[in-house]
């Protein structure tokens, strides 16, 4: 009979296979998203009339949530890996920031095409699903 690890009641693995398929499906979205964006704000610069402080701002907030990306991703994946709940939940909070950062392009940006609803609403898709992931392994990691 095999002995239980330290520190733990018994030898069940209790990390999320979906949640850690549907993280490593959004780091490469994230990536792809982010270079889109990126180069849609430089077409709607170019063609448009997009006033100076507001091209500064999105290209700011875009910035900002290629960071935030990075950090939920790793506390997701250590968390779920680990089965540890703080940088899972950690990740969880920056889920909803990041989503708001998603809204943010998706609907409040000053110019928004077509282009970025199709890039835009796969990605809030997936937050929603990873959040509704992450909430589950915490239950069971607490449990």
């Amino acid at each position: 009979m095999a002995a239980p690890r330290p520190g733990r009641a018994s030898s069940m693995v209790l990390s999320s296979l979906p949640l850690q398929m549907l993280l490593r499906l959004s780091g490469t979205y994230c990536v792809l998203y982010f270079l889109a964006t990126l180069l849609l704000l430089v077409y709607k610069s170019q063609v448009f009339t997009y006033p100076h402080g507001c091209l500064a701002l999105d290209l700011t907030l875009l910035l900002l949530m290629g960071i935030l990306e990075a950090i939920r991703l790793y506390f997701g994946t250590m968390g779920n890996l680990m089965e540890a709940e703080v940088p899972l939940a950690a990740s969880l909070v920056l889920t909803v920031g990041s989503a708001l950062l998603s809204a943010y392009f998706l609907f409040w940006q000053t110019l928004v095409l077509r282009a970025d609803w199709a890039l835009g609403a796969p990605l809030l898709v997936l937050h929603g699903l990873e959040a509704v992931l992450q909430v589950v392994a915490i239950a069971a990691f607490v449990s």
